[in-house]
C-alpha cells in the first residue's frame, strides 16, 4: 500500500537560492512575537515555509549565519529532505532541542511548496484527499489572576466561538462556574509538560478533577499523570485525555501510558515531512483521532497548518483559529468556524 509520503516523495524541484527574512508582530503589551520567513527559490517559482523557534536569539543568529550550504541544485523532494535533515541548522546549539524540528519543518515546508509549484499542483491534487472545511477552536490563558474577560471578549465578537483554555491552578470555583455558564469550552489544557517555561503548570490533583466534572464532555489535554494523586484523579477520565506538548513522533505515540483516542498532531512539533505524513498514517491505521495545533505562527506557517488540518482531521477541535485571536484585542470580522478556501492553484498554501 502507498504511504502519504510516498504520494509526494518523487516530486522534483529545482532550487536556486534560499533566503530568510525575520518576521515580527507586536500581541500585546510585552508581547513581541519573532519567528524566520525561509523562501527557497528556483525555476520561476517560490515556496515559503515559517520557523516558530520560541528563542529571539535563535533567530538572530539563524540570519546572521544565512542560508544553510549544500541545498542548491535539483532534487526529488525526499532527497532534499534527507539533505535537510543531514545538516546542522544551528550555528550554535539551541536551548531546546525540538527548535531543531522547527527548523527543519521550516525549510522542508517550504520546499514542499516548492516544488508544488514547479510542478503545477496542489498539496491536495498530489495526495488525492478532499479539502473540507476545517472546524477550529481558539486557544487563549485567563490571566494571572485568571478572569472570564478573554473568553467573554471573544465571545462578544463571535458568539459561536469554541475554545481551548489553559487551566492553572489560580482557577476559582466561581470562574469555573463562570465558564461553564458560556458553553463554549471544548478542551482544558493543563500544560503539564512545560518546564522552566512562563506557561508551567506543575500537577495539581484537584484543580484535574473540578475541571473534570465541570466539564464533564471536554477533552483534557496534557496531564502529568507522573504523580500518584494526579493520575487517580483522572483515572476515569483515559478516553477524553489528549497529548499535545509530548508528541514528536509515532514512538512517542506509542509510549504513552494507554492508547489515547486522540492526540494532536503539530507539523512543526514533528518537523520531518516523512515523519509528519507517517504519522498521519498511523493515526489512520490505529483509529486515533488527530488535531492540529498552531505555535503563534505570524507568517504562512499558520495557513499550512490549517491546509494540512482540512486534509486530514478537519472536523477536529483544531487549535488553529485565525492569527488575530492571538491579539490582546483581536478586531471585528474574523472568519467564524469552520473555515473555508477553495485552493485553485499550485502549492501549500491557504489563501
Amino acid at each position: 500500500m502507498q504511504s502519504t509520503f510516498d504520494r509526494i516523495s518523487g516530486l522534483e524541484l529545482q532550487l536556486d537560492e534560499l533566503r530568510l527574512e525575520q518576521l515580527r508582530a507586536e500581541l500585546g503589551p510585552g508581547r513581541t512575537r519573532q519567528c524566520t520567513l525561509v523562501t527557497l527559490s528556483g525555476a520561476g517559482a517560490s515556496g515559503v515555509g515559517e520557523d516558530v523557534g520560541y528563542e529571539p536569539a535563535e533567530h538572530e543568529a539563524f540570519l546572521a549565519a544565512g542560508p544553510p550550504p549544500g541545498l542548491s541544485g535539483r532534487f526529488t523532494l525526499a532527497r532534499f529532505c534527507e539533505r535537510v535533515e543531514s545538516l546542522d541548522l544551528f550555528p550554535d546549539p539551541p536551548r531546546s532541542e525540538v527548535s531543531r524540528l522547527y527548523r527543519v519543518w521550516a525549510i522542508e515546508s517550504a520546499a514542499l511548496d516548492l516544488a508544488l509549484r514547479q510542478a503545477g499542483v496542489s498539496l491536495a491534487q498530489a495526495l488525492g484527499r478532499v479539502i473540507k472545511p476545517m472546524r477550529y477552536v481558539v486557544s487563549t490563558r485567563l490571566g494571572e489572576p485568571p478572569t472570564i474577560e478573554p473568553v467573554a471578549l471573544r465571545l462578544g465578537l463571535d458568539p459561536s466561538l469554541r475554545f481551548k483554555l489553559d487551566a492553572t491552578s489560580s482557577w476559582t470555583p466561581e470562574l469555573i462556574a463562570e465558564l461553564v455558564y458560556t458553553g463554549a469550552v471544548e478542551a482544558v489544557d493543563f500544560k503539564g509538560f512545560y518546564r522552566g517555561s512562563s506557561v508551567d503548570q506543575p500537577a495539581d490533583p484537584a484543580l484535574y478533577r473540578r475541571v473534570a466534572q465541570a466539564f464533564p464532555d471536554a477533552w483534557l489535554e496534557d496531564p502529568d499523570l507522573s504523580e500518584t494523586a494526579a493520575a487517580a484523579a483522572l483515572a476515569g477520565e483515559h478516553r477524553r485525555i489528549t497529548w499535545d506538548a509530548p508528541i514528536h513522533s509515532i514512538e512517542d505515540i506509542q509510549a504513552l501510558a494507554f492508547k489515547p483516542a486522540m492526540v494532536n498532531v503539530k507539523p512543526s512539533r514533528i518537523g520531518s515531512l516523512r515523519r509528519l505524513m507517517d504519522t498521519y498514517d498511523y493515526c489512520e491505521q490505529q483509529q486515533i483521532d488527530a488535531y492540529g495545533g498552531g505555535q503563534t505562527e505570524i507568517g504562512p506557517g499558520r495557513g499550512q497548518c490549517q491546509y494540512l488540518a482540512a486534509l486530514f482531521h478537519a472536523d477536529a477541535p483544531n487549535d488553529l483559529a485565525p492569527s488575530a485571536y492571538n491579539l490582546a484585542r483581536p478586531p471585528a470580522g474574523l472568519p467564524s468556524s469552520p473555515l473555508t478556501a477553495e485552493i485553485a492553484g499550485p502549492g501549500f498554501r491557504w489563501p
